[in-house]
């Protein structure tokens, strides 16, 4: 059984960006600026934007914050963000979700200039990467399929179920996967909360993606010997014996599932550090990008 280590491939990513970030000052080239627009003060949003703020100094970006209150109109977010597609020097930017529920996330992300969403949610980028076409793709995706291609995770012809349709991890996953090139070629079924026959499809799965958010929902009687477990979930479950008072848990039951897997993401440790990683990549995707654009 191997362990996907998500932890020290996102910093193999990171030292290897900010070598690029190192020659680009070498050739006196403008290096890549992230921005993020964070409404409100909820605090997994705050520490997940304050990792992203120092992972840029770490690796040598420029980084803005933008930060509004909790009572900022969808009007006056709409404005920032025309603000941001204007501004030459912004390479990328995201949007902190979830946003407070007076402002309508669809028509935000829909303001977002495709050319900067590093996040990867605008439809035009969906639609892209749907048709195999160079794109932003969403971190956390675009983490899973680095870490199979890193560890050389075999995905040709493989049989591979999802658990979660969701915009942001399940139907991306389900597209990439079943693309030409490697990690790619699989046959995908993409399961989610009314899928009937689940545990008769894990049962039959060469790899499973669970982003359900269910704490260890994927037992080891629900897969077979030698499967690939790739876990995004990541909840927090109450434990009196933790300073804290919780652990963080994921959707698959690790202790007994690692088992039977030959390669396995832990929670935490896992898919998470990906998905910062990630996002500098397409950062520093655009930036070339724009260098290109401008040389």
């Amino acid at each position: 059984m191997t362990i996907l280590d998500g932890k020290k491939t996102s910093n193999d990513l990171k030292n290897e960006i900010a070598e690029e970030v190192m020659a680009m000052k070498e050739r006196g080239e403008k290096v890549p600026h992230l921005a993020a627009v964070l409404v409100g003060n909820d605090g997994a949003s705050l520490t997940y934007v304050g990792s992203k703020v120092r992972a840029c100094e770490r690796i040598g970006f420029e980084s803005t914050l933008i930060q509004l209150p909790e009572e900022t109109t969808e009007e006056e977010l709409l404005d920032h963000i025309n603000k941001l597609n204007n501004n030459p020097e912004i390479d990328g930017y995201i949007v902190q979700l979830p946003l407070p529920k007076h402002i309508d996330e669809q028509k935000v992300l829909l303001t977002v200039d495709p050319d900067k969403d590093v996040d990867g949610f605008h439809p035009t980028n969906f639609g892209k990467m749907a048709q195999d076409m160079p794109v932003f793709i969403p971190a956390t995706p675009f983490g899973i399929m680095e870490l199979l291609k890193r560890y050389n995770v075999e995905t040709s012809g493989k049989h591979t179920v999802v658990i979660g349709r969701s915009h942001i991890v399940g139907r991306p996953m389900s597209i990439l996967m079943s693309q030409k090139g490697t990690p790619g070629d699989s046959t995908v079924t993409l399961t989610h909360s009314r899928t009937k026959n689940l545990e008769e499809l894990t049962k039959q799965a060469d790899i499973i993606i669970t982003a359900l958010g269910v704490p260890e929902f994927l037992k080891a009687d629900m897969v077979k010997e030698n499967v690939t477990v790739i876990d995004v979930g990541i909840t927090r479950v109450p434990d009196e014996t933790k300073e804290r008072g919780y652990r963080i848990a994921g959707d698959v039951d690790f202790a007994e599932v690692s088992k039977k897997a030959d390669f396995i993401t832990p929670v935490p440790g896992g898919v998470g550090p990906m998905t910062i990683a990630m996002l500098l990549k397409n950062t520093l995707l655009a930036r070339a990008r724009h260098n290109d654009l401008q040389s």
